[in-house]
């Protein structure tokens, strides 16, 4: 039959394999989320990056040829410049916590 000191030796035991097994549980969990919010921003950096490469091209065009139509290229660049310009300042105080809201949002909805 076994002794009192068997029987807490076996809990201990059996109580330090549940610890680890817990712990690399929780590990495994936590990269699972971190991978599936990694693979998510980089797919929409991707998009992003892709779609600003876009606007990039058509801005020179567009500058070129408002600066054809002026008579002087460097005024289709300040004209189109001075677009962004008008377009950044409303980004900031009109949509600012609008974006910053969505992307905690999405980030949130990653996780779980």
């Amino acid at each position: 039959m076994e002794t009192a000191t068997d029987i807490i030796e076996s809990i201990i035991e059996k109580a330090e394999e549940y610890g680890k097994t817990n712990l690399k549980l929780t590990k495994l969990i936590a990269l699972e989320s971190v991978s599936n919010v990694l693979s998510s921003l980089i797919t929409q950096i991707s998009v992003v990056l892709v779609f600003a490469m876009f606007i990039f091209v058509v801005s020179i065009g567009a500058s070129l040829a408002i600066g054809d139509m002026m008579g002087k290229m460097q005024y289709g660049f300040f004209i189109v410049a001075g677009f962004y310009l008008i377009v950044g300042v409303v980004f900031h105080f009109m949509l600012h916590k609008w974006i910053k809201k969505q992307i905690s949002q999405l980030l949130l909805k990653q996780v779980d």
